[in-house]
């Protein structure tokens, strides 16, 4: 059966709202086609988040409408200059502009999102094949929690479950680099990441002209040249869907076995509690809710210092630093002042690196400006772009023969100019004695005013005046501000490992201490408040958004960001500093934005609460997970009489008929059931009149709130077979490159090549390629199967033909010795294949074009036989004729 969405290919950016969600349903299409789900599809969308992550969410989302205002002005700016100067650029076209920041629980679109996702889903249970026994449970963003936090805690709580499959699969899908280390946390053996492949440097085109190549402030207004027929393509670049990736935890996991394994510990070793440590440690270079270590950049190798630390003082420890996501504090002090001891050193090579990078880039200006042409032709004789050359503005040459004459005779005429002669900064020579160069044609970038100076002595003391505004001397704020960070760390961790420990907890600076300061941590308290609830999804909007975003608020809540008299009014500040914090762009520094109050918040939206509507008060409340099955699902008819009874208690789930999925199910009023039309949220798609499949509230097994969920490999649970070699342990693996595994069963049996296919390769491919450890190892016997060939690509120099004398069956065994290695012509002087010998043959086989362009011939037609009565491929035992006389442009050995 076919899917009822149609296919909408979209080249450029959704012009609406509609449009989008298309989009959203063929990415996910297309991620379950790659990743292609048997049992279970966990669809998570970021509810409200804990207080702790609420502090970064405000910054991002005060930081985007900033730049957006200040990428607007600066756009007008820039387009009434170039039309003042006669510039052409197109009208501005006229469309809905988007803010990213609606992409936040409780806003209409997070809502409509919902609903869309919806019907998505039960179109796909109803005409997708691939869909017909698939359990699937959407949490939405009326769901608290993170997305990936979200299905962390669905997989903890079914792995503390009887009837729970040790061996599962897990693929997650994300690009955030936390999911690594949420990953690792399952101890699952068999966890996958799918994510987006990340190619920096994508050409944007200009937001005034739309023409690639510029910025906006770059922007001459110059006209774009029609280009064909299709001028609305002329400047487009080709359109390709984005490349994701596969990251295998279980391969990750065997490298940290690897590096993490220590010998003569004096308690026993535990991969595991090893793997957790490791977790922990990252936390120390940033995340998502706490900022990093002043002396651990990521960038400077600073998990690699961290593990070498934790190597050599693991055995003074007397046991790791964590068990089941609770840290051992005392353990930790002994890292961490570890790690202070070489503070003063890290921050002097981190200055030293710095002005050695500056000291290459001021050199390679220099060099570029040293390569630059003498001069350049002009006129004329200007050179311009393919294409355009016919342009109104272009001058055309009479005789350009005597324009080139008087251009060279203008060169020769002008004086002399000696190496050490200095230029002006238009290029002109300078008067004798030169001229004081101006700051704006400095050679070295301005850098900004770093008044810390951690490289110097005194760096603690400046740190804390400059960030803090208090002295150093203040050993009770510091010790404040130490707590607060062992605290985060805690929480942290509880959260990766047990759930959200405290959804009030947040860290109250904007900076973090030093490793040396984390002195005496062993005694401080690491205990959270138990019973917390998370903000409502208004009240979070409220905590995150700037007076620019208020039009997603409810008119009265809205005037509280915008009103003078106010009593949060300081909340919403319209313009903020950014602290670079040793960084070079703003958006690595920090944003400093005043913290907000929980209860001076609440407090004043007490008197906004009566102003909202009913569909506003149903956005505002915190909803659950709802299960979705189609028709063939053993559990459709199980839920259908729960409707038809009217079942208002909550009902097990039956394990036996989900895969082992246990919890709760309870009616939902707005359920998705058969025989009932579901209505399309899109307008350019179809209601789904016969529907089949049905839904139903779902709600996790629950656990007291005191309950430790054990960080272990579960009891049956068979690791998967090691992919690592031990020549991937080695620096240099030989010249061999890694060759992915190829989806996600490791045994799968790809098509291999028949005999016939062998005895060709047999003339084309090199002999002794299979240099190393296992490359002489033949494949089993039966693996020996199917057909199969890859034309060359257009371009690719042919492979030689080492492998001539080679018969099928030998053509697994390994290389023989060179002396072996002899070529055999019918001619005299026949001469063993050297080394250098080979080395030419290869040359001279890269400029044979298109003799071997395509195995299949042109256009996909088998190759054509040859002149001389045999097809080319053939062993030359069965040629009867004389060999042509070498003539050094073909090669017929």
């Amino acid at each position: 059966m076919e899917s009822s969405i149609p296919v909408l290919i979209l080249k450029t950016t959704p012009k609406n709202e509609d449009e989008m969600m298309v989009a959203i349903f063929e990415y996910i299409d297309r991620l379950f086609n790659i990743v292609r789900p048997r049992r279970l599809l966990y669809m998570a969308i970021d509810g409200v988040a804990p207080r702790a992550k609420m502090n970064q969410q405000r910054s991002r989302r005060f930081r985007a409408s900033k730049e957006g205002m200040e990428a607007a002005v600066e756009k007008q700016r820039v387009r009434e200059e170039i039309l003042a100067k006669g510039g052409f650029l197109p009208p501005e076209e006229i469309k809905e502009r988007f803010d990213s920041n609606c992409i936040t629980p409780g806003t209409e679109f997070m809502d409509n999102l919902a609903k869309c996702l919806r019907y998505y889903i039960a179109d796909r249970l109803n005409n997708d094949p691939g869909w017909k026994n698939l359990t699937v449970i959407l949490s939405d963003a009326s769901a608290p929690g993170e997305g990936e936090h979200k299905i962390m805690d669905y997989i903890r709580r079914q792995r503390a479950q009887p009837n729970h499959d040790p061996n599962t699969h897990h693929c997650l899908c994300g690009a955030d680099a936390d999911l690594i280390m949420l990953g690792l946390a399952t101890h699952e053996p068999n966890f996958t990441i799918i994510r987006e492949e990340f190619k920096p440097n994508k050409p944007k085109p200009c937001g005034l002209c739309n023409q690639f190549g510029h910025e906006v402030k770059d922007c001459e207004g110059l006209p774009r040249e029609k280009k064909g027929k299709h001028d609305e393509l002329a400047d487009s670049l080709p359109c390709a869907e984005g490349e994701f990736i596969f990251l295998r935890l279980n391969v990750l996991r065997e490298y940290l076995e690897r590096e993490l394994t220590m010998a003569s510990l004096p308690f026993t070793f535990d991969v595991e509690r090893s793997i957790d440590d490791w977790v922990f440690m990252c936390f120390f270079v940033g995340n998502d809710f706490l900022p990093h270590l002043p002396s651990l950049e990521i960038r400077e190798g600073a998990i690699d210092r961290l593990v070498n630390i934790y190597k050599n003082v693991v055995h003074k420890t007397g046991g790791y630093l964590t068990e089941s996501g609770y840290v051992n504090l005392q353990r930790v002090q002994m890292i961490m002042l570890a790690v202070g001891e070489v503070e003063d050193s890290i921050f002097k090579k981190r200055k030293d690196d710095e002005d050695s990078f500056r000291r290459r880039q001021k050199e390679k200006r220099k060099r570029m400006k040293r390569d630059q042409p003498a001069f350049s032709p002009g006129g004329i004789l200007t050179p311009h772009a393919l294409g355009s050359r016919n342009s109104p503005g272009s001058q055309v040459a009479s005789n350009p023969r005597q324009a080139a004459y008087e251009m060279r005779m203008q060169n020769n005429s002008s004086p002399s100019i000696s190496p050490n002669t200095s230029f002006t900064s238009d290029g002109s020579p300078s008067p004798i004695g030169g001229i004081k160069r101006k700051a704006e044609d400095s050679d070295s970038e301005p850098e900004p005013e770093d008044n810390v100076r951690l490289w110097e002595a005194g760096w603690k003391q400046r740190y804390y005046k400059n960030k803090f505004d208090v002295d150093a001397a203040d050993e009770k704020f510091r010790r404040k501000v130490v707590q607060s960070y062992v605290e985060g760390l805690c929480w942290v961790l509880r959260y990766y490992y047990q759930g959200c420990a405290s959804w009030k907890w947040y860290y109250p600076f904007h900076y973090a201490p030093f490793a040396s300061d984390f002195e005496g941590i062993a005694d401080m308290p690491s205990d959270f408040e138990k019973g917390t609830k998370p903000f409502k999804p208004l009240e979070q909007l409220m905590g995150v958004f700037p007076a620019a975003s208020g039009n997603f608020l409810p008119p009265s809540w809205r005037k509280l960001m915008s009103d003078p008299d106010s009593s949060i009014i300081d909340f919403y500040p319209e313009d903020f500093a950014i602290d670079l914090n040793g960084k070079k762009y703003a958006w690595q520094g920090v944003a400093l934005l005043p913290f907000v109050d929980e209860r001076r918040l609440r407090a004043a939206l007490e008197e906004v609460y009566p102003d909202l509507t009913p569909e506003e008060t149903k956005r505002n409340s915190l909803g659950g997970d709802v299960l979705f099955v189609g028709k063939h699902h053993p559990l459709h008819d199980f839920i259908l009489e729960l409707y038809q009874t009217g079942s208002t208690e909550p009902v097990d789930v039956p394990p036996e008929l989900c895969h082992g999925i246990q919890g709760k199910f309870s009616l939902d009023e707005e359920a998705v059931l058969p025989d009932q039309i579901v209505c399309s949220p899109v307008p350019m798609l179809r209601d789904l009149t016969q529907n089949a499949a049905i839904s139903i509230n779902f709600k996790d097994p629950q656990f007291a709130e005191d309950y430790i969920f054990k960080a272990v490999m579960l009891p049956g649970a068979r690791k998967p077979t090691p992919v690592l070699k031990p020549s991937d342990w080695e620096k240099s693996s030989n010249g061999r490159q890694w060759k992915p595994q190829l989806g996600f069963n490791r045994d799968r049996r790809p098509v291999h090549l028949d005999q016939a296919a062998f005895r060709t390769l047999g003339h084309v491919m090199p002999r002794g390629t299979g240099a190393g450890v296992y490359g002489n190892a033949a494949p089993p016997p039966a693996t020996y199967q199917g057909n199969l060939y890859r034309p060359l690509l257009r371009g690719q120099a042919q492979i030689p033909k080492l492998m001539s004398n080679m018969r099928p069956q030998d053509s697994w065994r390994g290389p023989p010795p060179l002396f072996q290695q002899q070529r055999f012509d019918r001619g005299v002087g026949a001469e063993p294949l050297l080394p250098w010998n080979r080395m030419l043959q290869t040359q001279n086989a890269a400029f044979q074009p298109n003799q071997y362009q395509m195995l299949a011939g042109p256009g996909g037609y088998p190759p054509r036989r040859d002149d001389r009565g045999g097809r080319q491929g053939y062993p030359r035992e069965g040629r009867k004729y004389p060999l042509p006389p070498p003539s050094g442009r073909y090669s017929w050995n």
